[in-house]
């Protein structure tokens, strides 16, 4: 067994151990919720914001789940649900550009880009990139639109529900790992090719932003940080491709996680693309115009 496989199998089965205390108490716990109806009244908080979205009130708890914690805990929480395909877009869309707020506003901070600002572009632009999705005819996805009611499953005991969840959560979460693990194999080999091997002596912000739009994030910035050492990138690129790639990045797990539920990848991935690059084009040029100091302000 050669050393990069070994490696590569050491960060899926960690990725595997991730996945599993994640997705399947998030799940039991959804299933739970739903069995005793408990789910509503929660969500009732969240009711302006799933309103918007024109998703069931149920979904609250999964944007929720995604917006503070990731997005496997978001999708722990709607499976359950019942939704349509055009839902799970939907979903996938608003929680593409804005999912794990601490963790990953928390890492552009150390980039120089400011938590505030972070957090008011991820989730404005979340919006607004979703809101178009809402006028698209429903023949561009696998099925027609649900009915609003979520219907829950009937058990006749406790135990019985037990049994059915952590089975259901059980499946979702080898799903999950199978996606993962395809995902880090790839990502290893890509990282071992002559090119990348070469092209990484000398990083550039192009190659930054390709390795945040297809891996996120994390990768994303691990790339950022080495530019910003060897000095490559000023204050300005950084904040530019940072913006980037808040509303659009991981343009490969994010997405086959919701494809597998039914969402249309290339609604998931155009819509953000394309508000990424208009968002990111317009703050050029006004802050262009507004000197070197403006981007100052959101750091």
């Amino acid at each position: 067994m050669s050393a990069h496989f070994r490696t590569s199998l050491k960060a899926s089965l960690s990725s595997a151990v991730l996945i599993l205390k994640l997705v399947i108490p998030f799940y039991i716990l959804a299933d739970i919720l739903l069995y005793f109806d408990l789910l509503k009244p929660i969500s009732v908080i969240f009711s302006p914001v799933t309103g918007i979205l024109q998703l069931p009130a149920e979904t609250a708890m999964a944007i929720c789940a995604g917006v503070f914690l990731n997005m496997y805990a978001a999708v722990a929480f709607a499976a359950p649900l019942g939704l349509s395909s055009q839902e799970w877009t939907i979903l996938g869309v608003f929680l593409g550009v804005c999912h794990s707020i601490p963790v990953e506003n928390s890492i552009m901070k150390k980039l120089g880009i400011s938590f505030f600002y972070s957090t008011c572009l991820r989730i404005s632009m979340a919006f607004l990139t979703t809101l178009p999705i809402l006028t698209l005819p429903a023949g561009m996805f696998a099925e027609k639109s649900s009915s609003r009611d979520v219907l829950l499953a009937s058990y006749d005991t406790v135990p019985q529900l037990l049994f059915h969840s952590v089975s259901n959560a059980a499946t979702l979460s080898l799903k999950i790992i199978l996606l993962i693990t395809a995902v880090i194999f790839l990502m290893d080999a890509l990282k071992r090719t002559q090119f990348i091997a070469s092209y990484g002596q000398k990083v550039q912000s192009s190659f930054s932003l390709l390795t945040g739009q297809l891996l996120g994030i994390t990768y994303g910035a691990g790339i950022l940080f080495k530019e910003v050492e060897s000095g490559n990138l000023d204050r300005r690129d950084i904040f530019f491709i940072g913006t980037f790639l808040m509303i659009c990045h991981s343009l490969i797990e994010d997405p086959l996680l919701f494809v597998l539920f039914g969402a249309n990848y290339w609604i998931l991935i155009g819509s953000r693309l394309a508000m990424a690059c208009l968002v990111t084009l317009l703050l050029r040029r006004f802050l262009f115009r507004k000197g070197p100091a403006a981007t100052e302000t959101f750091g």
